[in-house]
Formats: C-alpha cells, structure tokens, sequence
C-alpha cells in the first residue's frame, strides 16, 4: 500500500492599523490557503504571507502596485509565473534556498471590506473571510477572471472549496 506524503505549506498572518485579528479569522485564513493549494494538487511546499488590515492602508497598496486611488477588499500579489491557470502550469519553481520553501506570494485584505461585504451578501465574517482567501490564492496560482470563461472557471473552484470548508451560502 503506496501512502501519500502530506505537503506542508506555510501560511504567516499579519496585522497593520486594525486590531489584532480573532485567532479564528486567522485560522480561516490560513486553512482557506492550504484547501485551495491542495485543491489544486500543489505538491511543492509552499509559503503565503497573508496581511489583514483596514481600508485606508489597502488604498494605499492599490494605488500604489496597480494605479487605482481606492480602497478594495483583496489584492493579490504572486511571485510565480505561471504560463496558464492552476498549478500545472507553473513554469519554473523557484524555491527559497534558505527555507525550502517555494515562495508563492502576498496577499492584502481588508477587514472593513470583509465585513461590509459579509453583511451585503448576506453571509458570515467567516464565510467572506474564506472566500476571499481562496479567490486570492487561486490568482497566486495563476487564475485570473478577465473573460467569462476564466471568472466562470474561478468562480466554480471557489464555491468548491468554500463549500468543502463548511459554507454552503451560494451567494
């Protein structure tokens, strides 16, 4: 009987000018990253830097990184090419030599756009706060929603994994 090694990624949270998020916000996070990387059938591990802050400094990076002056839910900032969507498509892995790891990039949220947006669609804090984890994971992984067949493809995966995490919400 073959068994399979489990990959090991890293997930590290952070926080700026919000108060400390709640250790299950956290914990969503994190496990949100690791479904979706297993989902995906990343068998290198991986680390993912997630920052949790508030609208003003999301602004900020916004403008900054993509030239647009206003406040957003998630940014995603990926250090890894990708010649298409999903993991398959990697086109050379370029792991840190230091730790092993294969640095998959950043990823910015907001806490205000999370809860406003929760409210709006009429779901958990927790729920948003996977959902936009994966939809920012799956573009580290080289996704993207430009065209319709690619926002549906995305769209598909994100309702597949948050509903694999316990939300059946289909907003």
């Amino acid at each position: 009987m073959m068994i399979k090694e489990k990959v090991l990624h890293k997930v590290y949270t952070s926080h700026k000018d919000v108060i400390s998020p709640k250790r299950v916000y956290r914990s969503l996070i994190k496990q949100a990253v690791i479904m979706t990387l297993q989902e995906q059938h990343v068998n290198v591990p991986c680390v993912v830097n997630v920052l949790i802050t508030n609208g003003k400094v999301i602004r900020k990076y916004n403008s900054e990184y993509r030239g647009i002056d206003k406040s957003t839910d998630v940014l995603s900032f990926p250090m890894q090419v990708f010649d298409g969507a999903g993991w398959e498509n990697i086109s050379a892995l370029e792991i840190d030599e230091d730790t092993g790891l294969l640095p998959l990039g950043d990823i910015v949220m907001s806490i205000e756009h999370i809860r406003r947006q929760a409210r709006t669609y009429g779901h958990s804090v927790e729920h948003e706060t996977s959902y936009l984890t994966i939809h920012s994971t799956l573009h580290l992984l080289g996704f993207d929603h430009i065209d319709e067949q690619d926002k549906r493809q995305m769209r598909d995966l994100e309702k597949f994994i948050v509903k694999n995490m316990g939300y059946f919400n289909d907003n």
